[in-house]
């Protein structure tokens, strides 16, 4: 079911404005601006883009030869 961005964002707990700029830039597969509002399906994960542990490449560190 297609709700607003606002509601998708309360459902998540985070802000509108978070959302509404996840949205311009595609980061969700089924949100769509329908005139001037933009409409999401109430089913869809947060994006998540942490790095999770061990795949962080310590750039600090010398190359060892």
């Amino acid at each position: 079911m297609l709700i607003s961005l606002a509601e998708y964002a309360a459902l998540h707990g985070k802000a509108p404005v978070s959302a509404r700029a996840l949205a311009q830039r595609g980061r969700f597969e089924t949100a769509q601006k329908i005139g001037r509002n933009w409409v999401i399906d109430d089913s869809e994960p947060w994006p998540d883009s942490r790095v999770k542990s061990g795949q962080y490449k310590d750039w600090r560190k010398p190359k060892e030869k």
